[in-house]
């Protein structure tokens, strides 16, 4: 069967789409590999994207997945598509660096349980991706907080990709991999999406296995995927999701990609947060009430929704630092927490050490009433509406806190999720200054991923935001 040939078309095509194309024998997946593998080699040193590139075992697996299609042995939508993975995942025989100089060379026998779960399906590892030391851990105020260097967005290589997912948001944004996975514990995965333009998809704690993942925050942590579309977002999570007895924090909650039988008739409920528009980017501003628009055709939109006046921020940082100086304690103590590049991070993990364990437990108390709190708002509506982020992408040459001066930005609705363990899903929506991308965020009540992807995907068919591409 006659071959495509490969272009930016192919490489930048929906996950739906070259499954269709690998399925059919249009595709081989020995073929699609080799250009993924070829653009990374060539285009992820120029964002600082790529930690290793796993050439010999890629093809191998492509080798692979190209046999088992042609006997028609096909597992699936995820058969024969290559994908990255951040560098806090653990690989066999793979260095899993952590984004940090003391891990440069630490290398695991044994794979991740989301490794391993895309890898049953079919899906081809190409790499290990950048992302900020310690996947951000006790904070840092510049770009330049990871060994592999600041990495960029391909919109526009002056500014940041955002963290601490940095490498998984550049590679999907610019073609270097078909989907990627990152984390996050809080913001980590909205923030890289919002500011190179993909869908990143946070899932409810407790959703998606961490066994193998670098631990920061055992009660905060989340694996999601980035990836060009809200339906992509819903096939990677199909194959990601469900229990396993490595990591008892997960749950064997049913979900179903594409979301169940609904009434078409029926419009989605969406409530736009009081304040979210207040003290932000004018263009982030003027997008997000674009968007409105866009939804308010097949949705009922609640304007002006109050959100809770809760310690989210302090809560989920208290949090943080306890659970995080317990996770890297040894690092800190033998004093090898110098070598990270990050001054603030370096400072702030000695203080995080000598944390109160009455503060802590005091959070989580506090997280109790939260997540009572934040049940009886959101059981109102299919999903509450934000701006992703309040600015575009920071500039690679300024601290954080300097990069755009008198912006107070909104409500904390990213510490408030993580704090609670919901959801949220972060798609693209224009572009701001220095062509920059936005986004705008969903978040819903625990377990309601399938909701919220329905509705993204309905306003990506309104819109084709996720279709554009940087030129590089």
């Amino acid at each position: 069967m006659a071959q495509e040939t490969l272009g930016d078309d192919i490489l930048f095509a929906p996950i739906r789409d070259l499954a269709e194309r690998l399925r059919t024998r249009k595709l081989s997946p020995i073929a699609l590999t080799e250009a993924y593998l070829d653009r990374l080699q060539k285009i992820g040193p120029r964002l600082n994207a790529v930690v290793t590139l796993m050439r010999e075992s890629a093809l191998r697996e492509a080798r692979t997945a190209d046999e088992q299609i042609r006997q028609g042995k096909y597992r699936g939508l995820l058969h024969g598509i290559p994908y990255g993975a951040k560098d806090l995942l653990a690989t066999t025989g793979v260095p899993t660096t952590w984004g940090a100089e003391p891990f440069r060379k630490q290398v695991f026998n044994y794979d991740a349980t989301v490794i391993r779960k895309l890898r049953d399906a079919g899906a081809i590892l190409l790499g290990k991706l950048a992302m900020v030391e310690l996947a951000g851990s006790f904070g840092y105020n510049n770009a330049d907080a990871s060994f592999s260097g600041p990495c960029k967005t391909p919109w526009n290589l002056e500014f940041w990709s955002g963290g601490s997912s940095s490498g998984s948001g550049a590679s999907v944004a610019a073609g270097l991999c078909a989907f990627a996975i990152g984390s996050e514990t809080s913001g980590s995965i909205i923030t890289p999406a919002a500011y190179c333009g993909v869908s990143g998809l946070r899932p409810t704690y407790g959703r998606v296995s961490r066994y193998g993942a670098m631990a920061l925050s055992w009660t905060l942590d989340k694996l999601g995927p980035m990836c060009r579309s809200a339906d992509c977002c819903g096939i990677v999570l199909s194959v990601l999701a469900g229990r396993d007895g490595k990591d008892l924090s997960t749950v064997g909650k049913p979900y179903a990609w594409p979301e169940g039988k609904r009434d078409p008739k029926m419009k989605f409920r969406l409530g736009v947060i009081r304040d979210s528009t207040t003290g932000i980017q004018p263009a982030v501003r003027d997008n997000f009430r674009e968007s409105v628009k866009v939804l308010s055709r097949f949705c009922d939109i609640t304007e002006d929704v109050p959100f809770p006046e809760l310690a989210f921020g302090p809560v989920v940082s208290a949090v943080v630092n306890a659970e995080g100086a317990n996770a890297f304690r040894e690092l800190i103590e033998s004093g090898r927490i110098n070598d990270l590049r990050s001054t603030q991070m370096k400072t702030n993990a000695v203080a995080a050490s000598m944390a109160m364990a009455v503060d802590y437990l005091q959070a989580m108390r506090v997280r109790t009433q939260m997540k009572k709190t934040m049940e009886e708002l959101y059981a109102k509506y299919d999903a509450l509406i934000a701006p992703a982020r309040t600015t575009v992408a920071y500039p690679l040459d300024r601290n954080f806190n300097t990069a755009y001066p008198n912006l107070r930005g909104g409500p904390p609705i990213i510490p408030a999720g993580n704090a609670v363990g919901q959801p949220a899903l972060s798609i693209p929506n224009g572009f701001g200054p220095n062509n920059l991308p936005t986004g705008i965020q969903f978040t819903g009540k625990i377990w309601s991923e399938a909701r919220l992807l329905s509705i993204a995907h309905a306003y990506q068919q309104a819109s084709d935001w996720h279709r554009r591409r940087p030129k590089l």
